[in-house]
């Protein structure tokens, strides 16, 4: 395809493309009427952000999505930002802001092509059937014009997939590659299968810790599309706040982005809440993909020992199992989670510095990153809970 014909626009909303076309590059896979890989880069999630002031002036995610055309057909677009901060990422380059300023340059504004707040890995340059490899070059080599153009100081792309990686680092951009905890589902009939699969010790750790959580006096009960109700949504927007206050000073989402995600994205939720004396104390939010859980929030109001674990990861499990799904990603960072069945994996980023100089160092600094990315999770993997048959027979 010649390079020549496709062209490259930038708009600051997505009421600007017709939800078809922009699914048809960010979820073709759906075209079949099952799921997307993932809800975080379709339509309706994107608009949820935008519409309920998520995203957009004040939150320093400023909207500047990216679509490539040929003859008026959207082959390629990606969710891009203008940002003002480092907030909501979870690949940080805080390091990378400090050292660029004291050298005396502006790293902010940067750009960014992300789902904001969503430290899910998926695909992040989306495009249409046919087109993947046009489509992504066009889509890379016009985000990289745009911030050379505007002398914005940095392009980062986070939490993409592997191949697109690859991919971006043959066009140039730096590779980062980083790490998360995901569990993995190895055909297991139900949990007490998936017990089965671990030393005896991990085994009954796992099992105290349920019984201890689900004594805490009250019940945890599943929703999902219809079944949520408003007081649910109400319930878990203090779950959230609370999380969000501790972690982040202030929420990154607002209440109305609850009620957007309910009116167009319910079918593509699970909500595990706790009730305990007629109130609900604790809740946890799933997102549901083609062949993935995502554990995406957690809050509460009452502590009670293990319940976080149960809510968020053990019920992840058992969700993943009973809904025939091969993983679970249940957010960022948390080496506690090792000792629940989930396992170190890695996670990619990529990068554009405009100053060369500065480039040099951060491609300098990644190689020794990756190098000790790789290194921890073999440690890591090592120290997992799975059943190692020498040590059964040992203990």
């Amino acid at each position: 395809m010649d390079q020549k014909e496709i062209q490259i626009q930038v708009v600051s909303s997505l009421s600007q493309i017709a939800p078809q076309d922009w699914d048809a590059c960010a979820c073709p896979e759906a075209l079949d009427g099952g799921r997307p890989n993932d809800p975080f880069t379709t339509h309706n999630f994107l608009t949820a952000l935008e519409d309920s002031g998520s995203v957009g002036p004040g939150t320093g995610w400023q909207p500047q999505y990216l679509a490539a055309y040929i003859d008026g057909l959207l082959i390629a677009c990606a969710p891009m930002y203008v940002k003002s901060h480092s907030q909501g990422e979870y690949i940080f380059d805080f390091n990378w802001a400090h050292a660029y300023e004291r050298a005396g340059g502006a790293y902010y504004p940067k750009l960014q092509i992300a789902v904001p707040f969503t430290p899910a890995t998926g695909r992040r340059f989306l495009t249409r059937n046919g087109f993947e490899e046009t489509g992504l070059s066009a889509l890379v080599q016009g985000a990289v014009q745009l911030a050379g153009n505007n002398d914005i100081s940095s392009l980062h792309i986070t939490f993409c997939t592997d191949e697109e990686a690859g991919a971006g680092r043959d066009l140039g951009l730096l590779r980062r590659t980083t790490q998360q905890f995901h569990w993995q589902n190895r055909g297991y009939d139900d949990f007490d299968d998936f017990l089965a699969s671990l030393s005896s010790r991990k085994r009954k750790n796992i099992r105290k810790e349920r019984a201890q959580a689900n004594g805490f006096g009250g019940t945890i009960q599943t929703f999902t599309g219809d079944e949520i109700r408003p007081q649910h949504w109400d319930a878990f927007w203090v779950f959230y706040q609370d999380t969000g206050a501790r972690k982040w000073g202030t929420p990154y989402l607002t209440r109305d982005f609850f009620d957007q995600a309910q009116a167009h994205l319910r079918d593509d939720i699970i909500l595990v809440l706790a009730e305990r004396d007629g109130r609900w104390v604790a809740g946890a939010l799933n997102f549901i993909g083609r062949s993935s859980l995502y554990g995406r929030y957690w809050g509460c109001i009452e502590h009670h020992p293990c319940l976080h674990f149960e809510l968020c990861y053990y019920r992840a499990i058992e969700l993943a199992i009973e809904n025939g799904l091969a993983r679970v990603e249940a957010g960022a960072q948390g080496e506690h989670k090792l000792a629940r069945g989930y396992l170190p994996v890695e996670t990619f980023s990529l990068h554009w510095i405009k100053e060369p100089g500065f480039s040099d160092a951060i491609a300098q600094y990644l190689r020794a990153e990756a190098a000790a990315v790789t290194e921890e999770i073999e440690v890591l993997t090592q120290y997992g809970p799975f059943r190692n048959e020498q040590a059964e027979e040992i203990e």
